[in-house]
Formats: C-alpha cells, structure tokens, sequence
C-alpha cells in the first residue's frame, strides 16, 4: 500500500512505497495551494452530470473533498518568479493609460464562449489591458460564487457554451489572444486559478490543458496519460492525472504526510480516504496476501479492482510522519484511522480502532501530542509482535502444517517480489523524471550563460559608446575653447581697426579742412586781384575824367577803396586755420 508520506526516508517493508504526487515535495517558494475543480468526467462525478464547484455557499460535509479551499502562492515565490522574468513591480516608471472604449467595441464572456476564436482575437488585440483585467475579474467573481446562485447559473451556461463547441481545437486555439485562451481554459476547467496575474503559463501548456493532453493542476502539469499508463480510467476520462487526482471524484489536492490518500500497491492510483469510505471501496475482505483466511479491512482500487491491505499502511504513515505533525494535523489523522477501521471485525483493526478513539478523548482532554505519537507507536509494535506470535502458534493455536508454511512464504516472497519491481518501476520513472529536469536545468543554465554573454558584450559595446561619446564631447569643448579665444583675437581686432578708421576719419577731416581753406584762399586772391585791376582801371578812367571835369567826391571814394584794398593782407596757406574758414 502506498502512503501519501511526502518524506524520503527508506521503508522498512517493500509492500510500502511512497505515492508518485508525492515525489514533487512543495519546496520553498513552489505553489501551496488547494484549488477547487469541476468533475470534468460526468461519469465519475458522484452528482450526476453537473459539475462541481466552489460557487455552493455550503460546508463540505466530512466526506467531501477539502480541495475547495483556495490559496495562492507566498511572497517569496512572486518575488522569485518576477525576478527569474527581469522583471520587478518597481521597474515600471510609466503609467498606464487608460482608454474609453465604445460599446461598438465592447465584448462579453458570453461573447467569448460563444463567437470563433480569430473574431474575437482580433477584436482583444485592440482592447486596452485595463478592459481584459475587467473581464477576468467578472469572470474570477463568477467562480468565486459569492454571488449565489445566479452565479452558478451564468457560470454554468458559459461551461455549457464552450464545452459545446467543436471548433475549439489546438489548431484554432493557437489564434487565440493570451487573455482568451485564459478565460476560456478557466470556464472549460472551473479554474480561477488560470485567471491569476501572479500565475503565468505558456500558451503551449494553456492549449493543452483545455483539450486534457496536460493536467490541470498547476503545480502538477504533467502530460496526459501521466508515466504512460494505460488504464481505462487514465485512457478513457478526459483530463484524469494518476499522479494528483483521486480516482472517484476527480479532484486534487496538496496534502502531504496524510492519510488523507489512499495508493493501490499495484497500479499506484490514488484516492481520498473520504471518497473510499463514502463509495464503499473500504470493507472487510479476505488477506490481501494469500486471499484466504481470516479477513481483514482492505481497500479496493477502482482503477485496476486489485484490493491492498490498510493496517500496514496507516502504520507506515504514522511511523515515518507522526514526528513532523502538531496537535490539529494528529487528532486529524487518528479520526481517518477511527473512520478506516469502524467497522473492522478482525481483532487487530478493532484494537487500533479502539486505540485511536481513545487517544482522540485524551488529546481532547489535555494529552501532549508527543505522548500521544509515542503511545500509539507503541501500540503499533504491540501489533507487530502480537501477529509474529499468532503466526508461530497459528490461528487456531496449533502449529501450521508445513506445506501451509511454504504457502504462506511463497505468498510473502512473491509480494515482496511485486512490490520490489514496482520500486524499482517507480524509482526508474523518478529517475527519469530527475534526468529531464535536470537536462531542463542544464539548458537554462547555457541559455542564461549566453545570456550573461552577451549582456557583458552589450555593457562592453556601450562602455565604448561611453568613452567614444566623452571624447567627443571634450573634442567640443576644445573646439568651443578655440572659437572663444579667436573670438576675442576678432574682438580685439575690430577695436583695433575701428580706432584706425577713427584716426583716418579725423586725418581726412583735417585734409578736407586744409584744402577748403586752400581754395578760398585762392579764390579770395583772385577776387582780390580782379578788384583791384579793376579799381586800378576805374581809377585811371576817373582819371581822366576828373582832368576833364569830372565829379571829384567820386575820385575820392575810390581813392580810399583802392588804399583799403593795399590795407588789407590776406594770411598765407601756414597762417591759415579751420575756425577762419568763413571769415571771408
């Protein structure tokens, strides 16, 4: 019998291996998360054919499973997985824009279960983020189903809009814009989780879980049939995962070191403890090792109708996790045992029955947990011992015939046989599970090497563009120091020009000054001069005039014009001066 154990420590029986959901133990910053799901397989589904979801605003009764409850990944995990992205919440300095969008252009999560996928592709491709963010939302509150039952109805539509498509294959899937494929594939499957900002899957892998060739639990992914089983249940339910999915109701869940699950010592499928004891696939039954003598309680698998004992199991389970589980996660436990072995006629299940029910009383009562997991252990090598002396003294308190010994050491060998093939099957898978993750890892790491690569031969390549760009900005500054200095050589060089054109300026005054005065000069000479030819001719004309009789007042004036004239001495050119310019 499996256990649902999620330690790795070496059992002592090989009739007791570990479950294969188990081996992906949850490390730090992995999903820790219990989600709620549809039953996708109408048959399977304990009520009817409607699915089941968490829109029912009602407690789960005992038997039930508690996958309803929902979780999302921690701090460290977001963190981790933005980082891996280059990518941080403080990286984005630019605020989104918000646009108005028309109702021409508006669409509905009715209109997306309903209309071809590249209609409504197109169509997302010119919606503004803010508007898709809002269509998630309503569809996240849908499936929250706080709204109650018009919730559930709409979300039941939407569920039977697309399930009764058939164009919705992964050819035309490939199309689909990222948000549509999202809401689609979380109404297909009854998943908000696809729907999360912080959870991201590659379209490949939203493809392949909406036509079940991947399994839906996010933290499982694993492709469909999981380890290529070839069962009817694995190969005939649509989106069923032998690794995490309970073989009656179809859900998943992330409990570890439980007893919660129930694994078939033959095919390795799983099944909630709850769902064995609702459907009656816990009951008393003949040995599950020689199939005859006294009965005992086994559980019979549903996937491959093979029975597997259940004593052994709740021992293994309690010997390998009772250390690591606090007071809450023991009393929950000794109430799956107490429920397991109720209604158990064989003496050992009666004891461990009666044992549980009592150690439940006295934790209640005040019991440490501690000497709670001592005394059941206890309790369990008290069993032990007790079945060796039975089987010595045999069942009737005689000896055992020697071909029933031979019998029975046949049995035991041929089981340890089974159960060291099926190991040594499941350490082989697990093998090669390892090898693919860590070539997966070798990959990612040359890819990250030639990425480091290059971003050092970018910085390389900048750092250069750098030193090139100084060089020209201290070459401009130089250039800009030169165009100053022969600037001011310019500057200093019309100042100096300007004061010759000053001094020439005042030197052709001068010049001009000099010869206007030389020409009045000149001018009032020959004025002079032919004044005074002509006096001298008036007066020789008078002259004779006067020795005629003529008027000698006038002889007389220009007698003393012609001695103002002798009187008169007009300056040289050396004598001569620019303020005397208009004494003439």
């Amino acid at each position: 019998m499996g256990t649902s154990s999620g330690s790795n420590i070496n059992h002592q029986h090989m009739s007791k291996m570990l479950p294969p959901r188990q081996q992906q133990q949850q490390q730090p910053g992995s999903f820790q998360t219990s989600l709620s799901l549809i039953s996708l397989d109408p048959h399977t589904s304990p009520n009817t054919q409607e699915p089941r979801f968490n829109l029912d605003n009602i407690h789960e009764s005992p038997t039930e499973s508690a996958s309803s409850r929902e979780t999302w990944p921690t701090a460290d995990a977001i963190t981790a997985k933005k980082m891996v992205n280059g990518k941080t919440e403080n990286d984005c300095t630019e605020q989104s824009v918000i646009r108005r969008v028309s109702n021409a252009d508006k669409i509905t999560l009715r209109d997306i279960a309903r209309e071809r996928v590249d209609v409504i592709s197109e169509k997302m491709h010119h919606l503004p983020d803010e508007f898709l963010d809002e269509l998630k939302n309503q569809l996240k509150t849908i499936l929250e189903g706080n709204g109650g039952s018009q919730n559930r109805e709409e979300f039941l539509i939407l569920q039977k809009l697309v399930q009764s498509r058939s164009d919705l294959t992964a050819k035309t899937l490939i199309r689909a814009h990222r948000a549509q494929l999202e809401i689609l594939v979380a109404i297909n499957m009854g998943i908000q989780a696809f729907l999360h900002p912080n959870i991201s899957l590659s379209q490949t892998s939203l493809i392949e879980v909406f036509v079940y060739k991947r399994c839906r639990n996010i933290a499982c992914q694993s492709q469909l049939p999981a380890d290529d089983c070839s069962c009817e249940i694995c190969a005939n339910r649509n989106g069923f995962c032998n690794l995490c999915m309970c073989v009656i109701c179809n859900k998943f869940d992330f409990e570890v070191n439980t007893c919660r699950w129930i694994g078939c010592d033959f095919c390795s499928h799983w099944t909630h403890t709850d769902c064995a004891i609702r459907d009656g696939q816990i009951c008393m039954g003949p040995s599950a090792k020689s199939g005859t003598g006294p009965t005992e309680m086994l559980f019979h698998c549903r996937a491959c109708n093979r029975t597997s004992e259940l004593l052994g199991w709740v021992k293994d389970v309690f010997q390998h996790c009772v250390p690591a589980w606090d007071r809450e996660a023991l009393m929950r436990e000794l109430d799956f045992v107490s429920r397991i072995f109720r209604g158990s006629d064989d003496p050992r299940g009666k004891k461990l029955f009666l044992k549980c029910e009592d150690l439940l009383e006295k934790l209640r009562g005040g019991l440490a947990e501690s000497m709670a997991g001592r005394s059941i252990l206890m309790f369990f090598q008290e069993l032990d011992t007790d079945s060796s002396t039975s089987l010595e003294n045999g069942e009737g308190g005689g000896l055992i015939a020697p071909q029933e010994a031979c019998n029975r050491i046949a049995d035991v060998v041929q089981e340890a046989i089974k159960k060291m093939e099926m190991v040594a099957d499941e350490k082989m898978r697990m093998f090669k599970k390892a090898r693919l993750a860590l070539d997966a890892c070798e990959r990612e790491l040359e890819d990250k090497g030639k990425e480091v690569a290059e971003l050092k031969l970018e910085r390389q390549k900048k750092k250069l563009q750098i030193e090139e760009l100084e060089k020209i900005v201290r070459l401009k500054h130089a250039e800009a120091d030169m165009f100053q200095l022969k600037a001011n050589e310019a500057k200093q060089e019309a100042e100096r020009l300007q004061r010759i054109a000053h001094a020439k300026s005042d030197k052709s005054e001068e010049e001009y000054t000099s010869s206007y005065l030389k020409l009045r000069l000149s001018e009032a000479e020959a004025e002079k001069k032919y004044l005074f030819e002509k006096i001298k001719l008036q007066e020789s004309s008078h002259t004779s005039q006067s020795s005629n009789g003529g008027d000698p007042s006038q002889i007389l004036t220009y007698a003393k014009i012609r001695d103002l004239l002798h009187g008169y001495n007009i300056p040289s050119k050396t004598d001569s001066h620019p303020n005397e310019r208009h004494k003439f």
